[in-house]
């Protein structure tokens, strides 16, 4: 399935119903003004490069339609990350994938204090560059019956790149991931499935679409299903999305524990009274968070995991299939499998290894890197990065990322184990997130970053009986507030090097 073709199957099946409703600049467009404003765009980038177009717009129904209109040009997207570093984003965008045009807007580049990039071009100048007679035409082209149609826009093959997205960089430098057709098709068919999407649901849309949660869960998932979106550009401001959830009456929800916890806090009763889906994803859900959902609105947070790499679900909890604590069970088409990560040997039930994935969701590759293609993908195998084990009823446990483990003494040491065990002690509006800092004699320690300052000696003695002492944090660093992506997702190499420049500075 080519993914713009089938918004425009649906875009006349559906005509006269909202497919966007853009809170951010109160705008309400129907799936045939959102048809006949694609390919209003679609024309006018024509005139631009083949191959690449970056596109850096918050989430409203102009960057849906820009991202539309790029497809159907026979264009393909370059998804730019503006929450940090906008500029220097762009400027390696440029680089890594041999590109000049990127689509912004003025309004965002004001809002994020962001100059200026050659090769710049302002969404706002394009849409009052469009005629009268552009307009007309584009008009009488959308009446065209279906067929018809799709031979007027962009074809190709399910194997095309759809889209370039960039991993987060919480780690390292990110990297270019080519997505096709095919990919984000297979998670979008296993996904209907597993949550029984129709297009009678209406979608909160308000993850970035630079990130591969935002681009299949608030744009491909509920357009090929001919569902309404409700587009909002700012995930954190939560009492306002509480408000649109509600006013709105959305059914389906997606977002990290970051933003839930935001909703959770800033909502009242009621407010989430029409969703039936909320799906929790990109880091570990903590139990407080699911427990407050069902206490304070009798709604079972759903986590589910995934990656840039993997379109991204890899596996999902559902209503009927629902084990807390863990990540789900694979979804439809995939294959999941977890290996020793010294042997290679595929692990039993309930042995903690590397999780490796098979299937139509997985990338291409990375673009221009063949060298670390190479090293992620294996005999067709996605080698995650991430570690965890399958329990008897096949459902995945996810246990963190490999790197996040460590070995002090010659034992492995899991961060996340730590972290989950300091949740369980420290007050539920502490946030944590430990590190390791180099040691001379055992090679590393354990530090823990808290947004408050705790008692130490009180938190040390209640974890005590139950972590190795191995695993005990050597020291407790005050970060009043954890760096995040703006994804959502905890950035750790920045709270890494800080946490190593405190402790340097002792």
């Amino acid at each position: 399935m080519l993914l713009h073709q089938q918004f425009v199957r649906m875009a006349k099946k559906y005509e006269k119903k909202l497919a966007i409703v853009d809170r951010t600049l109160n705008r309400r467009v129907t799936y045939k003004k959102a048809l006949i404003g694609s390919l209003l765009i679609a024309k006018k980038f024509q005139k631009y490069d083949e191959g690449f177009v970056g596109i850096m717009l918050p989430n409203s129904a102009g960057a849906v339609l820009a991202i539309l209109g790029t497809l159907m040009s026979g264009r393909i997207p370059v998804m730019i990350n503006y929450s940090t570093g906008a500029a220097a984003n762009c400027e390696f965008a440029q680089k890594k994938c041999a590109f000049k045009t990127i689509i912004t807007s003025k309004t965002l580049l004001e809002k994020i204090n962001c100059p200026k990039i050659e090769g710049m071009v302002f969404l706002e100048d394009i849409m009052k560059s469009m005629s009268l007679f552009d307009k007309i035409k584009a008009a009488l082209k959308a009446a065209l019956p279906v067929d018809l149609l799709l031979k007027s826009i962009h074809g190709g093959n399910e194997d095309d790149t759809l889209l370039i997205l960039f991993t987060s960089g919480s780690e390292k430098d990110p990297k270019g991931v080519q997505l096709t057709h095919k990919n984000i098709s297979q998670n979008y068919n296993a996904l209907v499935n597993a949550f029984s999407f129709s297009s009678e649901d209406v979608f909160l849309a308000n993850l970035p679409y630079f990130h591969v949660f935002g681009q299949t869960a608030n744009l491909w998932v509920p357009f090929c299903t001919g569902m309404t979106i409700v587009t909002y550009a700012n995930p954190l401001d939560f009492k306002t999305i509480c408000d649109i959830v509600r006013e709105e009456k959305a059914t389906i929800m997606a977002g990290t524990p970051t933003f839930f916890w935001g909703y959770l806090r800033s909502s009242k009763p009621g407010d989430f009274d029409t969703v039936r889906i909320m799906l929790s994803g990109a880091d570990k859900c903590p139990d407080a968070l699911r427990a407050g959902f069902i206490d304070k609105h009798n709604k079972v947070l759903l986590e589910a995991y995934g990656t840039t790499e993997t379109s991204p679900a890899i596996t999902v909890n559902t209503e009927s299939h629902n084990r807390p604590g863990s990540v789900g069970r694979p979804i439809d088409g995939i294959q999941v499998i977890t290996e020793n990560y010294e042997t290679g040997e595929r692990c039993q039930v309930g042995e903690i290894g590397k999780i490796l994935v098979k299937g139509d969701n997985v990338m291409k590759g990375y673009f221009d890197d063949f060298e670390q293609t190479s090293l992620s993908l294996r005999h067709g195998w996605y080698d995650t990065g991430d570690m965890g084990y399958m329990d008897a009823d096949g459902y995945l446990w996810h246990v963190g990322r490999l790197k996040r483990f460590l070995k002090i003494g010659g034992e492995m040491v899991s961060l996340i184990k730590v972290e989950d065990v300091l949740e369980k002690v420290l007050p539920p509006d502490v946030e944590c997130c430990v590190v390791e800092v180099p040691d001379a004699i055992r090679g590393a320690r354990i530090i823990a970053a808290v947004t408050q300052q705790v008692d130490e000696k009180d938190i040390l003695s209640k974890i005590s009986g139950l972590l190795p002492n191995i695993a005990m944090p050597s020291k407790f660093v005050l970060i009043p507030e954890m760096p995040k992506l703006g994804s959502g997702k905890i950035d750790f190499k920045t709270i890494t090097e800080r946490v190593r420049d405190i402790v340097q500075k002792r």
